[in-house]
């Protein structure tokens, strides 16, 4: 896919960033950042006490109606760009909500749901993205990681289909420099004897990679994400025969993707958050204070948390974050004999 924008699309963000964080269309929060080491594995481990709600005596509002949707009519702050340029099938938008600089979103023109499986389009424009954005003259290379939410397990926060992106080196920024992405360190690694995907076995969930060709076709993006699914649905003894075959409709496992212009990933999900032991007087400052939710930024080697009582115990206690990774997703299977692409 061309884009077909007016900059290049590291500028285009840069700029549509500043613009609405100056004039308050997107509220940026400053988190605390610190690398812990897990299973070999360098993690990043961000605290964003603006995460944090506080307990109240007040009752829940009755929030029965639709759910509002930011992507079927996006605000002109926040919109990026149509893409492609010619005869747009998606938007370019910006986290209103962003916690790293130059978060922006590409999501559906039309509304798909989120716990369908991804159609050629939609890995041909964040292929198209992730590729765009490495292509920049700027002097200093630049990378795009894109990841993907399937659902409630993997923290799928809106049910419009969408596909975000973090840059590289805004997630570095402030961070240690022996930090980097976990899909780079599963794309460097070698396939185990008698698999073709390449995954970490001292990392505590299953998780999938295959490389990806230069200048691939929108088809050979979706048959290597199939492959890649079919491999989740194995993990999550999911019955494959029923479901291996089928490349349109609900997914029948949760997931997150994650995409570099290399590589291809996946972890399949079976729960959006595990708890980590803390005091019991940070549960009454703190909402669900314990409570550890993960996304598709789990796939780039970081999480965050809301609680500072969380953030103590895991830089105390490596091992508690161990036991997060290992309770969100699913055993390392034996793929030896399953056969890919």
């Amino acid at each position: 896919m061309q884009l077909g924008l007016p900059d290049s699309l590291p500028a285009l963000v840069a700029r549509r960033f500043l613009a609405a964080k100056d004039a308050g269309h997107l509220l940026f929060s400053q988190t605390h950042l610190t690398t812990i080491n897990v299973a070999g594995i360098p993690y990043q481990l961000r605290y964003c006490p603006a995460l944090a709600k506080k307990p109240s005596g007040a009752p829940k509002p009755d929030n029965k109606g639709p759910k509002p949707d930011p992507f079927q009519d996006p605000s002109p702050d926040l919109l990026i760009a149509r893409i492609p340029r010619d005869n747009p099938s998606h938007i370019l938008v910006l986290n209103k909500f962003p916690v790293i600089h130059n978060h922006f979103i590409l999501a559906t023109k039309d509304w798909k749901p989120q716990t369908d499986l991804l159609d050629k389009e939609d890995l041909d424009a964040a292929y198209a993205c992730v590729r765009a954005w490495d292509d920049s003259t700027a002097p200093q290379p630049k990378r795009l990681f894109a990841f993907f939410n399937s659902g409630d397990e993997s923290g799928a926060s809106q049910p419009h289909r969408h596909l975000q992106f973090l840059p590289v080196e805004d997630m570095q920024q402030g961070g240690s420099p022996t930090w980097q992405p976990l899909i780079e360190a599963v794309a460097s690694s070698s396939a185990a004897d008698g698999e073709s995907y390449r995954r970490l076995g001292h990392v505590p969930f299953a998780h999938f990679a295959l490389p990806i060709p230069p200048n691939p076709s929108a088809d050979t993006l979706h048959r290597i994400y199939l492959s890649l699914y079919r491999a989740a649905l194995a993990a999550a003894s999911v019955d494959s025969d029923h479901h291996a075959h089928r490349t349109t409709g609900p997914a029948a496992v949760s997931y997150n993707l994650g995409m570099t212009t290399s590589t291809m990933m996946i972890c399949p999900r079976k729960s959006e958050s595990a708890r980590v032991p803390v005091d019991s007087a940070a549960s009454q400052e703190v909402v669900e204070a314990g409570l550890v939710s993960l996304n598709g930024t789990l796939l780039a080697g970081t999480l965050m948390v809301k609680a500072e009582a969380e953030w103590d115990e895991l830089r105390r206690n490596p091992e508690s974050l161990a036991d997060v990774l290992a309770t969100i997703g699913f055993a390392h299977p034996d793929l030896r004999e399953n056969s890919v692409l």
